[in-house]
């Protein structure tokens, strides 16, 4: 599993490199991370664990370039791979051990091979941390029972008066805990899609705009394993278009 912190000022980009590595398979990825400009970048470097940097190279303040000697001199082994629209930087992108250099937009195949060098420049990881991103998981308390749910199987998350309902593609739980703190401690995982609701960043399929039965209009959302929409409120569907990659 390579652990991937995502750093592009752009919003959309972000997303799309967040779809291309959620399909991507061999080598498996995890976004544990997304910075907009290089002091982001550098607070998230010191706060997870990351392999992977995948870096713009153009971006207000502080470049790509001027972040990854940052991350070298600060002493992160983390591998760095430019992600730009500018090729001309390609000699200097190297001269700083960069891995791989992506000109946007980004080929699936390219990111694939991209990560495959990084994949085989990681050093062995104790058994412990080799699981995969389901191994997160949350914790349910039920009649005296605790069960692990993997986070890689939660579609959504609702509120529900003091409790939360977890919903998976096969059944629904109920968690004692708040929307507002599973949405603070995962944002990589989850997005907002109605004040009482988060939705799974990597189960986003399509974004639509329907008639509402008695409500009027309004905007739906459909997630891979589930068979109906789930509503999204006007104040979140910028989040969620950004999510999904739409413009």
């Amino acid at each position: 599993m390579i652990k991937v912190l995502i750093v592009d000022d752009e919003p959309l980009a972000r997303a799309r490199l967040r779809r291309l590595l959620a399909d991507c398979a061999d080598p498996p990825t995890q976004v544990v991370a997304e910075a907009g400009n290089a002091a982001q970048a550098l607070a998230a470097l010191t706060h997870h664990e990351v392999d992977l940097a995948l870096v713009d190279i153009h971006m207000p303040g502080a470049d790509g370039l001027a972040l990854s000697r940052a991350v070298r001199e600060q002493g992160h082994r983390t591998a760095l791979v430019f992600v730009t629209a500018h090729a001309e930087h390609a000699l200097q992108a190297f001269e700083v051990d960069a891995v791989d250099y992506l000109t946007k937009p980004v080929r699936a195949e390219r990111l694939a091979a991209a990560l495959m060098k990084v994949a085989r420049q990681l050093p062995p990881r104790p058994v412990e941390t080799l699981a995969p991103a389901a191994a997160e998981a949350l914790l349910i308390h039920d009649r005296g029972r605790i069960e692990r749910v993997p986070l890689a199987e939660v579609l959504v998350l609702k509120a529900e008066l003091k409790y939360v309902t977890v919903r998976t593609a096969h059944r629904s739980l109920i968690l004692d805990g708040s929307l507002t703190e599973l949405e603070a401690k995962y944002p990589a995982l989850f997005v907002r899609a109605h004040r009482n609701a988060l939705v799974a960043r990597h189960a986003l399929r399509r974004l639509e705009r329907r008639q509402d039965g008695q409500d009027g209009e309004g905007w739906w959302l459909w997630l891979a394993g589930l068979d109906e929409p789930q509503p999204v409120s006007r104040r979140q569907l910028s989040a969620v278009r950004e999510a999904l990659g739409a413009d």
